[in-house]
């Protein structure tokens, strides 16, 4: 997981790095890894033409030794001050925009290119912990964050102007209290023990109706991909079609069970349904489509809760129009509902209701079809059941439904890829 941080906890990391290494170093270490980060972009360095956009600040100085590095690696380098306002920068195969980075707090208008630009830590002008602009951003290819993530870099307007985001680290130690997932948090998701049996991951589906068949099914795909021991399903009435050979439909619920995924397909009024259950205590659940009512979240409130809307349903819980800038938003539904809040879209979100976030971005165009949404529900649902917590489950679950969603071009395509994912 690579972490995002706010520029005063930066800072402050970066600050007791430098008491130990000294701020030179890092700014070496800083420019060493853009030259390398331009290199990969160039492929080859020799007698290629780079510009490199300078400020007076840090982000200057980072850039001034890239140049330095590109330089004596073959490039030939130009270094454009960013004080003197040039209008235009051409002529080049790349420019590193090194302007002005998480200290920039006016307007900025850049120059005009027309080569790809590599951004040093953000592209200059916009807020790093709002993802706000200001100004007029140059548009990344790529962006190189320092020490960790910003906001900017996942949230706001400013997101889009950042390109490919990497990470280089510097050695800087932040809390990782938030983070960007990365295939490689996958590894050891759903472990086996040796005396494992059918109950021990076995979860339940709630969810189906007579008209909406298709959902229930698609939600214990999931959770029968994912790794779930046994899926028992208990709709809302008769189901059409053939229920998957590996799921028992049930008329009652299980107290064996160790999640439940609630909601897919049961169709207008399923919370006064919902409510003559005998639900047993504490068992964490996934609560999805039709279940994403405040009254349903209140009657399954005190136990471990993950909601997965999507915009309209977020909405429709938070009483309030979905700003550009979304985590604050996000991260307050959870706090109020005391549940982990997971807001489907191109970025992904989760919130903890302690305030911890995870932002899932690999995904697919893939993923905006019907039922995919059923399928990512039964996911966190066998999550869950391997006893991962609300906020790891969702967050897992996300980046196993998107990495999955690369290979698939339907729902009903997904549950192959999903299964070789989790390995």
């Amino acid at each position: 997981m690579k972490p995002i941080a706010s520029v005063e906890t930066l800072r402050r990391a970066e600050a007791a790095l430098a008491q130990r290494v000294g701020h030179d170093a890092l700014v070496r270490a800083a420019g060493f890894a853009v030259a390398l980060e331009a290199q990969s972009l160039l492929g080859t360095l020799y007698g290629r033409r780079v510009a490199v956009l300078c400020g007076p600040g840090t982000n200057g100085r980072d850039g001034r030794v890239s140049a330095r590095e590109l330089e004596r690696r073959g490039a030939k380098v130009t270094v454009v001050e960013a004080l003197e306002h040039p209008t235009r920068v051409g002529g080049v195969d790349l420019v590193i925009d090194a302007a002005f980075g998480v200290g920039c707090s006016r307007p900025y208008e850049p120059p005009r290119v027309d080569a790809p630009v590599l951004a040093v830590d953000l592209p200059s002008g916009v807020d790093a912990d709002t993802g706000e602009l200001l100004g007029e951003p140059l548009r990344a290819t790529r962006t190189l964050a320092l020490g960790a993530l910003k906001w900017a870099h996942v949230d706001g307007p400013a997101a889009s102007y950042c390109g490919d985001v990497a990470l280089c680290d510097l050695g800087v130690e932040v809390p990782r209290d938030h983070g960007l997932l990365e295939p490689g948090d996958l590894e050891g998701l759903v472990p086996r023990a040796e005396d494992d049996h059918k109950w021990r991951h076995a979860v339940q589906v709630v969810a189906g109706s007579t008209p909406m068949s298709g959902a229930a099914h698609l939600a214990c795909e999931g959770a029968l991909a994912a790794g779930a021991s046994l899926v028992l399903l208990l709709p809302r009435s008769p189901l059409r079609g053939e229920t998957p050979r590996e799921v028992v439909e049930t008329s009652s619920l299980s107290d064996r069970v160790s999640a439940f995924v609630v909601g897919p397909g049961l169709g207008p009024r399923a919370r006064s349904w919902l409510s003559t259950l005998d639900w047993p205590r504490n068992v964490p659940m996934v609560l999805d489509a039709d279940a994403l009512r405040r009254r349903t979240v209140a009657h399954f409130s005190g136990r471990p809760l993950v909601l997965t809307p999507h915009e309209g349903e977020f909405e429709r819980l938070s009483r309030r129009p979905l700003p550009p800038r979304r985590v604050p938003e996000v991260v307050d539904l959870a706090a109020s509902l005391g549940a982990t809040v997971l807001l489907k879209g191109p970025r992904t979100l989760v919130a903890s209701p302690e305030g911890q976030v995870r932002v899932v971005v690999d995904s697919s165009p893939a993923l905006a079809t019907a039922g995919s949404g059923d399928l990512l529900a039964g996911t966190i649902g066998a999550l869950l059941a391997y006893g991962h917590s609300p906020l790891e489950a969702a967050a897992l679950g996300a980046e196993l439904h998107g990495l999955a969603g690369t290979t698939w071009p339907r729902a009903s395509d997904f549950v192959e890829p999903l299964r070789r994912r989790r390995g």
